[in-house]
């Protein structure tokens, strides 16, 4: 597939006459690597709640075949926005691998092999091969989450390659490309026909990704093949050997949990969780509080904290879409559009499909408000985002109410929040990875991307906190109060957008 969509042009990548959309050759292969994992990763996440609540009372209520875990619905949401959590989270030290330990080729490799053996084990029955599986997939994705895009950047001779930001562009479409498929199949499959069956043909998908990036690895950068920045022989031993004693430390304290017969999911839930939410918090004080900081530098990173924290209320809402908006699709909409029936997972094409339509369309909005010198700032299009996702969630009252006693509702109420949570993404998404940038201080200017994703994590952690702690985030008044608490976030950050454009310096 990555041939047919080159065409011949002269002197680009080494050792070939073929560009990729007039870029290196390279980048077909990282297209379609990526492309591939965010089908495998969209794929199962479409099917996760689903799968963990089947066979169980809310699973039957919500017509969901038998076959999966019987989780109640609360358990099926904190599970969920622990593993979102984590794949965020270890996108961290996925980079430290492919800068320290293996090289990002080597690290994108050995990531791959990761996902399939956790899609696999998925694909076997049993609660233990489950979070098995769901523990391999979390790591994987976040060994291949930086080390990928590192490459991408390889491609190019420097930051000042002016095909540099086209190709990035071009590469975050396989992201959308594989999110939008993946609910039409593996969903399809797997909701329909059998839950393994569905996460083996993740496990498949990744398959196909990583043969086809083995086969492309000679279009690449050969600096993708070097460490930057290799341990040396006595750090190396250090971080084995704190390794190796915090896996005895855990293995002997849950092993005397076990032992006591305390132990239950909470156990495992709780502290992950709580971790998702410390580290995040941790490392921006960490940041803060650094002396060899400017001055300049420490406003900025002020001001980058109200960013952070916005990022964070606003993920905490949008990926409920793979959990309370799901179900609701799954239990509640009449399953059809002019007669013609379809899976609840196919809602989860939605945002990928509203994404590649709107994301054009919006950037050329920018450029034309900023020609007349009109375009928001970060700080506008930040409580923008927030007042999209809140209101997404307002409407989404409406057809909870009116499937209170069980009727199904039109499927068009569900499109109508997908586009608007889209909207919000676009104004929030894309901007936050710029701004990132910009405020990143010069010491932490290769770091910073990582601490932008754990807005992500900080979010989910929050979610996965408030269903372990008894909130069903599944009805009415809870959505009502969400949505509140992001509009009055929205509010908040405008009314004193001018304090934090002043913390921003020159960044606007």
């Amino acid at each position: 597939m990555a041939s047919s969509l080159t065409k011949d042009s002269a002197g680009t990548a080494p050792g070939t006459g073929k560009t990729f959309f007039g870029h290196p050759r390279g980048l077909a292969t990282l297209f379609m690597t990526e492309m591939w994992e965010r089908f495998s990763f969209y794929g199962m996440r479409a099917l996760l709640v689903y799968y963990l609540i089947s066979g169980g009372a809310d699973g039957t209520k919500e017509g969901i075949h038998g076959g999966g875990l019987a989780m109640t619905m609360a358990t099926a949401t904190a599970i969920y926005g622990v593993y979102l959590a984590m794949v965020y989270l270890l996108a961290m030290p996925g980079g430290w691998f492919g800068d320290r330990v293996w090289g990002p080729r080597k690290t994108v490799t050995i990531a791959s092999v990761v996902i399939i053996a956790g899609h696999l084990t998925l694909a076997l029955p049993g609660q233990a091969m489950f979070f098995i599986g769901m523990a391999l997939v979390a790591a994987g994705s976040g060994l291949l989450k930086a080390n990928i895009s590192t490459m991408v950047g390889q491609l190019y001779d420097g930051p000042d390659d002016p095909r540099r930001d086209g190709g990035f562009t071009v590469f975050y479409m396989s992201i959308n490309i594989g999110a939008f498929i993946a609910p039409l199949v593996i969903g399809t499959v797997g909701e329909t026909v059998n839950w393994h069956f569905g996460f083996a043909l993740a496990g498949i998908g990744m398959a196909l990704g990583l043969v086809q990036f083995l086969l492309g690895t000679k279009h690449l950068n050969p600096r993708s093949s070097e460490i930057p920045n290799p341990l040396a022989p006595a750090e190396r031993k250090s971080v084995l050997v704190k390794s190796l004693l915090t896996v005895i430390v855990a293995a002997v304290a849950y092993g005397a949990i076990v032992a006591a017969g305390l132990f239950t999911l909470n156990w495992a839930l709780v502290p992950l969780a709580l971790i998702g939410l410390i580290i995040p918090v941790a490392v921006l004080v960490r940041i803060k509080r650094d002396k060899d900081l400017t001055n300049t530098e420490q406003s900025k990173m002020s001001g980058y904290i109200w960013f952070f924290a916005v990022a964070a209320i606003f993920w905490m809402i949008f990926d409920q879409a793979g959990s309370t908006l799901s179900v609701f699709g799954s239990g509640s909409t009449t399953g059809s559009v002019f007669g013609i029936d379809f899976p609840a997972t196919w809602f989860q094409s939605l945002n990928p499909l509203f994404v590649m339509a709107i994301a054009p369309v919006l950037a050329w909005v920018w450029l034309w408000l900023a020609r007349k010198n009109q375009e928001p700032s970060t700080t506008v299009k930040f409580a923008m985002a927030l007042w999209l996702i809140g209101v997404s969630f307002f409407i989404f009252v409406v057809p909870m109410l009116m499937a209170g006693d069980g009727t199904k509702v039109s499927p068009m109420w569900l499109v109508t929040i997908y586009l608007a949570q889209t909207i919000g993404e676009l104004c929030l998404s894309p901007v936050g990875l710029s701004v990132t940038t910009k405020l990143a201080p010069a010491k932490y200017a290769s770091q910073m991307m990582g601490v932008w994703f754990l807005a992500v994590t900080a979010g989910d952690s929050v979610m996965s906190l408030l269903s372990i702690g008894g909130v069903d985030l599944n009805t009415w008044p809870v959505v009502a109060g969400e949505a509140a608490v992001a509009c009055l976030a929205g509010l908040g950050i405008f009314a004193y957008r001018k304090k934090i454009i002043g913390l921003m310096g020159n960044v606007h």
